[in-house]
């Protein structure tokens, strides 16, 4: 009787999401995994060509129109959300992987950043990556307030002028 008031409850939460969620949910899911393996299996080296365009380390702020952050939005959601239900590791690397193709899918202008910080309670340095898209934080909530930035990728088109740039 329990398995069955959970798995109702999972599907009438499942039903609250939109349509867009729902539909990528399920492709968000591989994308998780594929950017996971991908991770595990191959250089970063080889890797970050895949990532956008090396920005260094400046901070680019994507600028966006309203239906490209709404978009990012609902992208941000459905690979939180099908990160919560994966039975591997989907920690910010594969969700900022798997949120970079999804925003190039749709051809919204993003940011990926790569962070250090140094852990407060020891030596030991934490690593993060996440995702921006306009003023939405598509992946990896606030980076920017916890971690020094040592690499961005950018979506090709920011690099080319189709797109502006925030000087920071």
């Amino acid at each position: 009787m329990a398995i069955a008031t959970v798995l109702l409850r999972k599907a009438r939460n499942f039903r609250r999401h939109s349509a867009f969620v729902r539909s990528w949910l399920l492709p968000a899911w591989l994308m998780l995994g594929v950017s996971r393996a991908l991770i595990l299996l191959v250089s970063f080296r080889r890797l970050a060509p895949r990532l956008g365009a090396h920005a260094g380390v400046d901070p680019w702020v994507p600028l966006l129109d309203e239906m490209q952050e709404a978009r990012a939005l609902e992208i941000g959601r459905a690979v939180r959300l099908a990160a919560r239900y994966t039975p591997w590791q989907s920690s910010c690397f594969p969700q900022a992987v798997a949120a970079r193709l999804l925003l190039g899918l749709y051809r919204i202008p993003y940011a990926l950043y790569f962070g250090l910080a140094r852990d407060p309670e020891n030596t030991d340095m934490k690593a993060h990556a996440w995702v921006a898209a306009g003023r939405v934080r598509v992946t990896g909530g606030t980076g920017f307030g916890q971690f020094t930035v040592v690499g961005c990728f950018v979506a090709p088109q920011l690099v080319t002028g189709t797109a502006g740039r925030d000087p920071g």
